[in-house]
């Protein structure tokens, strides 16, 4: 399926090193924000406390927000799960200040907030357990706000989650290398490596230069890019391997001008009706999915532009040729078959 044909090759390897020289640039701004202003990690990873609220209605997620800024924390984490009426905050370590008093002072001003008194009551399983209940109850009695769970999160917990992401993201490049080598060449393998890490590394800038919170779901949603610009990658290379089998006479450059040229359409169709559901997501999806779509987005964007101007661009540099993807044929030699 195609939008459009371009019957006029576009030459893209005639300005590789301009286009790559602004890749580098903004690699090294990126890797700079990252030295100098650190992750601004989540709850996740530098441990803190986790409450569940329930509402009898939708809840203000920006009153709630705004009690917990008075309060002192700077980037509360207020979303929704489920439906509109749980609530989750995930509330970072207070120095000096144990989880349960958080956690109580914080229940106490939202509690305060909705003109409500906290009230403490029990209730017995059908096993006999006495569990001890907190809510907020409004003058008449009804009430505003239960809150449903408290659980902390240790600092060691959250080392340990952040060495298993980045396991993960060295797992998932050495699984691309080992793909791409055995697939097509091991040039093009380190090309999409360096494409990959280009467009892993920016997101991180990003992230650490307008410091966005970094959670589990920000982690999630740059193993999904790294796997999304491979397969742009890998579009573009097969293209590559193909126009060497059908034009011989063209030079490395120009197959790969040729290459990327015949997948523009394709390109457009697949990364603008991807862009459109992220940004979908990114509008309408809520506090929780914000920087999940957020981070998709960049990814996205980044991983067109690193797939066609640097994996392409490395690959050429590399020295990629066409004996390197298609085997010669091996001459049959007269004397086979002959009688003695």
């Amino acid at each position: 399926m195609e939008f459009f044909k371009i019957k006029r090759d576009i030459p893209f390897m005639r300005h590789a090193l301009v286009l790559n020289a602004i890749s580098v640039i903004t690699f090294v701004a990126a890797v700079f924000f990252l030295i100098t202003k650190p992750l601004n990690f989540s709850v996740e990873f530098t441990g803190g406390t986790v409450m569940e609220l329930l509402y009898p209605k939708a809840a203000d997620q920006e009153k709630i927000r705004n009690t917990l800024r008075g309060m002192g924390y700077s980037h509360p984490e207020v979303a929704s799960f489920g439906t509109a009426q749980d609530i989750m905050l995930r509330l970072p370590i207070v120095a000096g200040a144990p989880a349960a008093s958080s956690s109580t002072a914080v229940f106490n001003a939202i509690c305060r907030d909705d003109q409500g008194t906290t009230k403490q009551t029990q209730t017995t399983t059908d096993k006999g357990e006495v569990l001890n209940r907190t809510s907020c109850v409004a003058p008449g009695g009804q009430e505003l706000i239960s809150l449903q769970q408290v659980q902390f999160v240790g600092p060691s917990v959250g080392d340990e989650l952040a060495q298993n992401g980045l396991n993960a993201l060295l797992m998932v490049i050495l699984g691309i290398v080992v793909y791409l080598a055995i697939r097509f060449e091991w040039k093009f393998a380190v090309a999409a490596v360096i494409a990959n890490l280009h467009d892993v590394v920016i997101i991180l800038g990003f992230f650490a230069f307008f410091q966005w919170e970094f959670s589990l779901t920000v982690l999630a949603a740059t193993l999904a890019v790294l796997g999304y610009s491979v397969n742009e990658s890998v579009v573009i290379f097969d293209r590559i391997r193909e126009m060497f089998r059908k034009q011989r006479r063209m030079s490395v450059p120009e197959v790969i001008d040729h290459a990327i040229t015949s997948t523009i359409s394709r390109t457009i169709i697949t990364h603008g009706s991807t862009l459109m559901m992220v940004m979908s997501m990114l509008f309408f999806g809520g506090y929780a999915l914000h920087y999940f779509a957020i981070a998709l987005a960049i990814g996205i964007c980044f991983g067109i532009y690193s797939s066609v101007f640097v994996a392409a661009a490395v690959a050429m540099w590399l020295g990629v040729k066409r004996e390197d993807l298609i085997k010669p044929v091996k001459e049959k030699d007269d004397t086979d078959g002959a009688v003695v």
